[in-house]
């Protein structure tokens, strides 16, 4: 049962705020600017369906994401290091500190899956 802090509209607002964060990082940016450059407005509402799927268990969310992950070049250690920076930022905003915390250990999950397809290894 997911916590009463976890709703659709903080789902919205949770996305929202992280990718407005990652389109300003100076690590994270370039990476999301060159596969959704002109296309942010399609990426969105995936997003939300996505995160609103893992999380409530709602939605219809449907798609391959460790497959599209896998195809982008050039991902790090530093980048996964960052995501969950500013991922854990925006959850505690969004849900506070303690209403974060199934939402941090779902995306960690899925940062450590996408980690061993790039590295063979959790590193973060």
């Amino acid at each position: 049962m997911p916590s009463p802090a976890i709703t659709e509209s903080s789902i919205i607002r949770l996305v929202d705020t992280f990718y407005a964060r990652v389109r300003d990082d100076a690590v994270l940016s370039p990476v999301f600017e060159a596969k959704l450059a002109g296309r942010w407005h399609e990426h969105m509402p995936r997003m939300v369906a996505f995160w609103t799927k893992v999380l409530l268990g709602t939605g219809e969310f449907q798609g391959n994401v460790f497959g599209k992950h896998m195809a982008l070049a050039g991902i790090e250690t530093e980048h996964f290091v960052r995501w969950l920076t500013l991922f854990r930022l925006t959850a505690i905003d969004v849900f506070g500190i303690d209403g974060a915390t199934e939402v941090l250990e779902v995306a960690q999950r899925i940062a450590s899956s996408l980690q061993l397809g790039f590295f063979g290894d959790i590193r973060v």
